[in-house]
């Protein structure tokens, strides 16, 4: 199988299950409703994805996070925060049904691990021979940081029905991340 072919089977897998998850919850969707909805065979699902939680992750990797990591490579981190925002609310009904999904595999983990990915990637990258300047802040730490903190500000803004723009989003983001708690009070 070529590699765009590949690339077509998921696009219509992950179709199929957008559609769905519009009509009925995550957890009611089945393997077998995302073939037949993009009228391919079980095993072709799993040819691609282990179950539709991967499947979920390869959506946010594939249209949220990835187009962002050149623009954070490049330290352009409003901009990515921007591209990431309106990404998300251009599927504002697909994303508001998808951050309902809780439990283990919960969307917040989902997108956290992903977020993490990411900057794990860039930080590494930024890093490579550096010595931290506390023996705590590795890498790993970091990225799991700024996961965290990306990830509460994208699912409380989705929960809240999208109603800042995104551009203001970024904007808020990065003045919380840019300052310490005492500025932030003393600003308020």
């Amino acid at each position: 199988m070529t590699e765009v072919k590949k690339e077509l089977t998921k696009d219509l897998l992950a179709l199929s299950f957008k559609e769905l998850i519009m009509k009925m919850p995550f957890e009611k969707i089945t393997v077998k409703m995302i073939t037949d909805g993009a009228d391919v065979i079980r095993p072709t699902f799993y040819k691609h994805f282990q179950d539709k939680y991967e499947l979920l992750e390869w959506i946010i990797m594939t249209q949220i996070i990835e187009p962002i990591g050149p623009l954070l490579q490049n330290g352009m981190v409003h901009e990515a925060l921007v591209l990431m925002f309106t990404s998300i609310e251009k599927e504002r009904d697909f994303y508001s049904k998808a951050c309902k999904l809780e439990g283990q595999n919960s969307f917040e983990s989902i997108v956290k691990s992903c977020i993490k990915q990411i900057i794990l990637g860039v930080i590494e990258n930024k890093v490579t021979g550096k010595k931290p300047v506390h023996a705590w802040l590795t890498p790993d730490h970091l990225a799991e940081y700024y996961s965290q903190s990306m990830c509460f500000v994208a699912i409380s803004w989705i929960k809240s029905n999208m109603v800042i723009p995104p551009k203001e989003v970024a904007d808020i983001y990065q003045y919380v991340i840019k300052r310490s708690l005492d500025e932030i009070l003393s600003e308020m």
